[in-house]
């Protein structure tokens, strides 16, 4: 019965999405909530740690107690967001640390100078994001939202390699249900043709990160290394009130908090056993990758995409 409730809240959207869907799921939730202390002597990262979703799985992961590095564009934004995490929870180990993932070289540096100095890092999470309202090119002339979305994630997971390898470490990269209305762009990555749409450009980049996750993970696999992609449902966040203001304004009394949105970042980073990887997931429960036989890859298309992206991020296939 639970299932099928579960399935029918996923499939309507609009009440597995909201806050009520994570309400009524959080009942039947099998008893694995992290502990206490789960993450005590352990390491995060986080990109886009200065609002919202970000802010609020930094704060959730150094409640069980990660030391938690937030990566941020704005230094002066991310010192803003650890001292309201320092506020809620003193004592936390908060590093803030510059990086614009949208920019590869950027994401090198950051990458290069994380592994210079730290010993291990046990969680990764990719949640910067971006929906611009005109077709923006990203300093390598990618456009934006893949590169943030994709490209840069994935070239930092790679680089930070040396330090995720040999203890269990997770990656988790932050998606979007809005990747249900589109298909994998296999033969237009970049986002060249057609009228340009930010929300459809977001969704894209999103669809991206769900189809290569599998493929991450096994690239990944053999360093002990799990990652998992997810999606927040409808959270009230800096990020929704900027770009979709009227979307926001009509789903306001249904909308989730951040702490609901990121829950399931933190149980994917935390919880024992360790979740499979590969999977999407949204309220602590694998999903359905599509809904609709349109949004289906035809044979090949996730490939193509995969050798794209290695290319366009300056990797080789291992």
């Amino acid at each position: 019965m639970t299932r099928r409730l579960d399935t029918l809240l996923d499939r309507t959207v609009a009440p597995g999405y909201s806050r009520l869907g994570y309400l009524v799921r959080r009942r039947w939730w099998p008893d694995d909530d992290p502990p206490p202390g789960a993450l005590a002597g352990k390491r995060a990262a986080v990109t886009g740690a200065s609002s919202g979703l970000g802010q609020e799985t930094a704060l959730g992961l150094a409640r069980l107690g990660a030391a938690v590095h937030l990566l941020v564009r704005n230094e002066s934004r991310g010192r803003a967001a650890a001292e309201a995490i320092t506020a809620e929870l003193p004592g936390a180990e908060l590093h803030v640390e510059v990086c614009d993932v949208s920019d590869l070289e950027d994401v090198r540096r950051a990458a290069g100078d994380l592994v210079a100095r730290l010993p291990r890092v046990d969680v990764l999470v990719h949640n910067a994001g971006a929906m611009p309202a005109e077709r923006t090119e990203a300093p390598g002339g990618h456009e934006l939202t893949v590169t943030l979305h994709v490209l840069g994630p994935l070239l930092m997971t790679e680089l930070l390699r040396p330090v995720l390898a040999g203890h269990d470490a997770r990656v988790v990269l932050v998606s979007s249900g809005g990747m249900y209305t589109q298909r994998l762009p296999a033969h237009d990555p970049d986002y060249q043709r057609g009228e340009y749409k930010g929300a459809v450009a977001y969704a894209r980049s999103k669809r991206m990160q769900v189809a290569l996750t599998p493929l991450m993970e096994e690239r990944w696999r053999g360093d002990g290394i799990r990652v998992h992609a997810m999606h927040p449902g409808w959270a009230d966040t800096p990020g929704l009130a900027t770009s979709l203001p009227l979307f926001r304004k009509v789903t306001s009394p249904l909308l989730r908090d951040a702490r609901s949105g990121a829950d399931t970042v933190v149980w994917l980073a935390a919880t024992q056993p360790a979740p499979p990887g590969g999977r999407f997931w949204h309220d602590r429960a694998a999903r359905d990758t599509h809904y609709r036989a349109a949004t289906r890859e035809a044979p090949g298309d996730r490939d193509r995409m995969w050798q794209w992206v290695l290319d366009a991020a300056g990797l080789q296939r291992d």
